[in-house]
């Protein structure tokens, strides 16, 4: 078959990266070519100043593109990915992983035997853990990919099935459940998904000693997972039964103690003859903490180092302290998640439905005179207002996010795009958010399109997710500002559009008018 495929890392700027790259460049040899290969940087912005360079070594697999999304979670990332290729077929890694010099060889073998209703074929993921001792519980952890279902560690998706679903749900912060919420829906789609006979190598990365309580946050997912998916989510997902109630028993245990605890010594304070019952109370509940803490300690402790292992000592220690904290981390998270997501509130499916949109302001609401700082030049585009003052009607919050580098190649001064921008509310009507990028090329700032950044200040600004935001313009970094920021995106091509940018846009109207109908 001739493979038309691309490869999507989102990444962290962890060094690993760098070995995956140079991996899949030895694989990319010895098989099929990927068409794209895209890195997406999902670094926190940084506040000001130049964007932080991204290390992906000396030789990495050729056609590298990089783009940057924000520190907006894994989700996100990926789905900045899919959208940006155009290929058949989109292959997820992670940036931890290492690919056999056979990958692309038999990635090929897997997308081959795909039929027509197969979204997706998961590559098998490979732990190596110690030889010498039994594995401390970050190694299991880790080596639980081995058996995930729908695992992006290594996965390929059709396109066309991603897109038929609107990607991952970007709702999902971290890389936990993201995968599993889009296998549900993929399924409830009608597709399939298969399991191929490729596979990756997933090094256990290290990982401080409060890793295992920083984990604990997934039990805000969970509550989404619920939300979205009715209570038989675990079982749908494959994610096997929850600790949680033993975490909630342990934590009423912990707090009956402290409770029953100083309920006894306010009223020996005060001589009350209850002092002694309260004791025993808080006796019987301390009991019960110490008891349960202890359990769970041991549990995690006899499948790992024995004692007289060089890992044993520094493993109990983790052990007897995680152990105490995790209980209390998994309750609040999913206390935390319950309060946003499940209280009995009605969530709605992705995708989000559009609130806001947002209009480069140059060649798509007023005519593009290049460097412009003169009001009296301003001239609206056929239609602008109306299709402006209907979304205004239909309750939708409109905005601007334009790059104005004139200003930062000091052609003109900050007052006079202020003059000119204030011309074009006249003509318009008024905005609920205006973003302007006052740097040139140069400056390689966060901000100028296709950065992200004036979209997520505009959504911010609104109050509302990326993805509930469109973009329009007339140019590719109209759309890769939308791309990499998580919103929608309409290109309305004019005389400056090029033909490749046409081509990679996911949606294009022909005026400003049939904007309206594809959003």
């Amino acid at each position: 078959m001739s493979l038309s495929y691309s490869i999507v890392v989102p990444t962290v700027g962890r060094p690993e990266l760098r070995t995956l790259l140079a991996s899949l460049r030895a694989a990319s040899a010895a098989g099929p070519r990927p068409f794209d290969v895209v890195v997406v940087d999902d670094r926190e912005l940084p506040a000001e100043g130049r964007n932080p360079p991204l290390d992906i070594g000396p030789d990495p697999v050729a056609g590298v593109r990089v783009l940057r999304t924000g520190g907006r979670g894994p989700a996100a990332a990926r789905n900045a990915g899919w959208r940006s290729v155009r290929t058949e077929w989109v292959a997820f890694l992670d940036d931890d992983v290492v690919v056999p010099e056979r990958w692309a060889l038999a990635l090929e073998q897997d997308l081959a035997a795909a039929g027509p209703d197969v979204a997706g074929a998961q590559g098998q993921v490979v732990v190596p853990l110690p030889a010498h001792r039994p594995p401390t519980d970050l190694e299991r952890n880790t080596a639980g990919l081995e058996s995930a279902v729908w695992a992006t560690a290594d996965m390929a998706y059709r396109r066309t099935a991603l897109a038929a679903v609107h990607g991952f749900d970007e709702r999902f912060p971290r890389a936990y459940r993201e995968d599993a919420d889009l296998a549900l829906r993929l399924h409830e789609a009608g597709w399939d998904l298969e399991l191929g006979v490729r596979s990756v190598e997933h090094p256990v990365r290290p990982a401080g000693d409060l890793a295992s309580v920083r984990a604990q946050a997934g039990n805000a997912d969970d509550a989404l997972m619920r939300a979205l998916h009715g209570r038989g989510w675990r079982a749908l997902a494959g994610a096997g039964r929850s600790r949680l109630p033993w975490h909630v028993a342990t934590v009423t245990a912990a707090v009956a103690w402290l409770w029953a605890g100083s309920l006894r010594l306010k009223r020996a304070r005060s001589r009350n003859g209850h002092a002694h019952n309260q004791g025993a109370t808080a006796a019987l509940a301390g009991s019960v903490w110490a008891g349960l803490t202890a359990a769970f300690a041991v549990q995690r402790l006899v499948p790992g180092p024995r004692p007289g292992d060089a890992d044993f000592g520094p493993e109990l220690r983790r052990m007897v302290l995680t152990s105490v904290l995790i209980p209390f981390a998994a309750v609040a998270h999913r206390a935390r998640g319950m309060w946003r997501w499940d209280l009995g509130r009605q969530v709605p499916a992705w995708p989000l439905p559009v609130r806001a949109v947002l209009f480069d302001r140059d060649g798509t609401l007023v005519r593009d005179v290049p460097y412009n700082g003169d009001p009296a030049a301003v001239e609206p585009l056929p239609g602008a207002r109306r299709v402006l003052d209907g979304l205004r009607d239909d309750g939708f919050r409109v905005g601007v996010v334009s790059n104005q580098s004139a200003i930062g190649r000091r052609l003109l001064t900050s007052a006079q795009v202020d003059a000119v921008d204030e011309r074009v509310r006249r003509l318009l009507g008024p905005f609920d958010t205006w973003q302007r990028c006052p740097h040139s090329p140069e400056d390689e700032c966060r901000c100028r399109k296709p950065e992200p950044d004036l979209v997520l200040r505009a959504a911010a600004e609104l109050g509302l997710l990326p993805a509930e935001c469109a973009v329009v313009g007339d140019i590719g970094s109209d759309v890769g500002a939308a791309i990499t920021a998580g919103a929608r995106s309409v290109l309305v091509p004019t005389e400056v559009t090029r033909r490749e940018e046409l081509f990679a846009a996911p949606a294009v109207a022909r005026t400003l008018d049939e904007v309206v109908t594809l959003l």
